[in-house]
């Protein structure tokens, strides 16, 4: 059998399932859509919620930061697991207890203001979309691969899947799918790194394997990548940051905007009791855990792979490294190029040094290659570094680091149903991720722009039937935005990261434990917050990220004591706590029914309606 059948056999499997999951747990009523009836077990719950929270950021693209980037990049695994722990400790059984739809639901009612969650409905929207482009670009990725088919395809492919199972089955239907397809992301990401650990160290358990002995050269794993990254220019994979400030406020940043993304807050509304979200919240860190403890290995070993494929004499003892770097692959006679010089996929299958998964992702643009200074052979190291002594004019090869994951298993020579899995694994952390997303949204415009703000009357089918077109509508742009990415990936992430942790974070932890923080406070916080976010990112990347419209250069130089616009988020975040509290402090105190609401969301006693949806 093909490698594209076996590919398409595993993918179709998993999607027959995700929609025949949707036909079972069709949602019947609002309840079914919002919560899934409000009745999901804690470990279901809590798998779901690992599904919802891999996305595929996790899945495809935090391997890939850490290969590129080893210890400077640890920062997103701290900060998107730190993030959680917050949310998990001081948010979800909280806001359970308030017995919510949504989070603009509860900002709404806490602070008793239609103005407050209008601003939470906006950052909602804007924060998700934002995230989900990143999930359907993923998923077109992985089509456009392993199902070879084009980018377009398969980004429609994606959303014609979504669609299917998210629209009709609501959040009951994405609950049960999200199960199963957290089964399916995490047996794909630790079967291949199982197999790739044992090859390079003897030891099957990646995280362990990562600090064992490397085989080939009988010196640590970790000492052999730097002593490979250290000889092509690069900084030592495990050096320390310079900048400790920017490194701890970008880590601070994705902790608030991960524990105020709200596709994550509303899988704790669908658990039974406050006890339940509390298990689930901790299940789910477990889960979590799986992936989170595995990917550093994924990262290290990947960088070494991808190394020493292209420096073969590099894996075992080096003595004379110049000798060893002059020995990288061949390929054939390079005779066709597009117009930035580089090699046309076909042109790699001329000689048999060139590694058969190189031409495969090469066929998708993400690995490309142009022969500098036509000496036959495959250079790959840091531009910045002058390696002019060997003839060398400049790096040769460029790859993307989102496929250093979904090649893994091609790099490392794995069998053909390993490929087939991992790329059911990496469209199903996109999905699942992206359904959640979606849900958000449609969930905002429904419940809390429609039901409540424009027309209290609604029928509930008219809900359902607003939920479900608002959800299209979302799919929709988001598809559009996935086909035409404005080519911002790490800019449209900080801005999601960045509006959720500078506007929302901030006023979900002061409606639970502020009773002084009124509606005027919460207002005035959430706009500054967002205001500053997106005027100090725009400042450098841009105004609403279009070419050329930024105010200053985005380096170092520029940035206000030394903080990236990346990490800005946190700063946004103190801000809006000073101007709520400030503003609140100024004004009338909250009505006495909000501070009673307050009181008995926060403790046992007196929960009362609180805890009825």
């Amino acid at each position: 059998m093909s490698q594209f059948a076996i590919n398409l056999l595993f993918v179709g499997a998993s999607f027959a399932l995700y929609i025949g999951i949707a036909i079972w747990a069709r949602a019947g009523s609002t309840k079914d859509f919002y919560v899934a009836g409000g009745g999901v077990h804690p470990v279901t719950n809590g798998m779901a919620t690992a599904a919802d929270w891999m996305s595929a950021a996790s899945f495809i693209s935090m391997a890939g930061l850490l290969a590129s980037g080893g210890y400077a990049n640890s920062s997103f695994l701290m900060g998107w697991t730190g993030g959680y722990v917050i949310l998990a400790m001081l948010l979800a059984p909280y806001l359970r207890k308030f017995g919510k739809f949504t989070v603009p639901d509860f900002i709404g009612d806490r602070f008793y203001s239609k103005a407050a969650r209008l601003v939470a409905v906006i950052c909602l929207i804007v924060a998700s979309v934002t995230y989900v482009i990143g999930q359907m670009t993923g998923a077109g990725v992985a089509f456009s691969r392993f199902l070879e088919v084009s980018n377009t395809w398969g980004i429609w492919i994606a959303a014609a899947i979504v669609f299917l199972y998210a629209v009709f089955g609501g959040m009951k239907g994405i609950t049960y799918t999200q199960v199963a397809q957290y089964i399916v992301l995490i047996i794909a990401y630790t079967i291949p790194a199982v197999f790739i650990a044992f090859q390079l160290t003897g030891n099957p358990i990646p995280m362990f394997g990562m600090f064992s002995t490397h085989s080939e050269s009988g010196v640590p794993l970790l000492q052999k990548l730097n002593e490979v990254v250290v000889a092509l220019g690069f900084q030592d994979y495990t050096a320390d940051v310079d900048n400790k400030l920017n490194m701890v406020l970008f880590t601070l940043s994705l902790m608030v905007g991960t524990a105020g993304l709200p596709h994550v807050i509303i899988r704790f509304f669908t658990v039974p009791k406050v006890a339940d979200a509390r298990w689930s919240a901790g299940w789910a860190l477990v889960f979590i855990a799986l992936l989170y403890l595995t990917a550093p290995a994924v990262g290290s070993m990947a960088r070494l792979n991808l190394s020493t494929t292209i420096y073969p004499e590099m894996a075992g003892q080096v003595e004379d490294v110049e000798s060893a770097l002059q020995s990288s692959i061949q390929h054939g006679e390079i005779t066709t190029t597009d117009a930035a010089g580089y090699a046309l996929a076909s042109e790699w299958t001329d000689h048999p040094d060139v590694p058969e998964w190189m031409v495969t992702w090469a066929e998708t643009g993400l690995i490309k290659f142009r022969d500098l200074n036509n000496d036959g052979r495959i250079q790959m190291y840091n531009d910045s570094a002058d390696f002019s002594h060997l003839g060398w004019e400049g790096s040769e090869l460029e790859v993307n680091n989102d496929i250093m994951v979904l090649a893994n298993p091609e790099i490392a020579n794995l069998p053909a149903w390993v490929i087939g899995l991992i790329a059911a694994g990496g469209i199903a952390a996109a999905l699942s991720t992206a359904a959640g997303l979606l849900l958000a949204i449609s969930s905002a415009i429904s419940h809390d722009l429609i039901k409540t703000m424009i027309n209290p009357n609604i029928s509930e089918k008219g809900e359902m039937l607003a939920a479900r077109i608002s959800m299209a509508g979302a799919i929709l742009l988001a598809t559009y935005l996935g086909l035409n990415p404005p080519g911002f990936a790490a800019q449209t992430v900080a801005l999601a990261f960045g509006i959720a942790g500078a506007s929302l974070f901030p006023a979900l932890m002061m409606g639970i434990f502020s009773k002084r923080v009124n509606n005027k406070g919460a207002v005035a916080g959430m706009l500054t917050g967002l205001i500053l976010t997106l005027l100090y990112i725009f400042t450098y990347l841009g105004w609403f990220f279009i070419p050329g419209t930024n105010m200053l250069a985005n380096t170092p130089d520029n940035w206000i004591l030394g903080i990236s616009p990346l990490s800005f988020g946190a700063v946004g975040a103190i801000f809006n706590f000073a101007v709520a509290f400030t503003v609140s402090s100024m004004t009338e105190e909250p009505p006495q029914e909000i501070q009673d609401l307050v009181e008995s969301v926060r403790y046992p006693k007196g929960a009362g309606g609180a805890v009825d949806h």
